[in-house]
């Protein structure tokens, strides 16, 4: 039994029950889609607070505050949910349309061109 002077203190955890999933699904149109893309930019923050150390700083940190003991996946799901990441479905063929050919980037030169086959 708790008493009045006893005091009880709830951990309301965050996660994928803080942001609802029904809110995050306005942004992204599948649930499918939603776990792919908040796991890369839970693995993308997760390196980025590796790279702090080392001085690297290839990965962009949290957009939104974040406190040290928050897990990744909760800082980008609530990165999904407040508008600041938007999922934007890439076409291959287009992507590869607009890329210069590989072949006219790198020409590989033989070596024995400038040497004479009769010596």
């Amino acid at each position: 039994m708790i008493t009045t002077s006893q005091k009880v203190t709830l951990n309301i955890t965050e996660g994928i029950t803080n942001p609802p999933v029904d809110e995050l699904i306005d942004n992204i149109d599948s649930k499918y889609r939603l776990v792919l893309f908040a796991a890369k930019r839970a693995r993308q923050i997760n390196a980025y607070y590796s790279q702090l150390g080392e001085g690297l700083l290839e990965n962009v940190g949290p957009m939104v505050p974040a406190t040290p003991e928050e897990k990744p996946l909760s800082i980008a799901l609530r990165e999904i949910r407040e508008g600041m990441l938007q999922y934007t479905e890439i076409d291959p063929e287009a992507e590869l349309a607009e890329r210069p050919s590989e072949e006219a980037a790198f020409s590989f030169v033989n070596p024995f061109d400038d040497t004479d086959p009769a010596s």
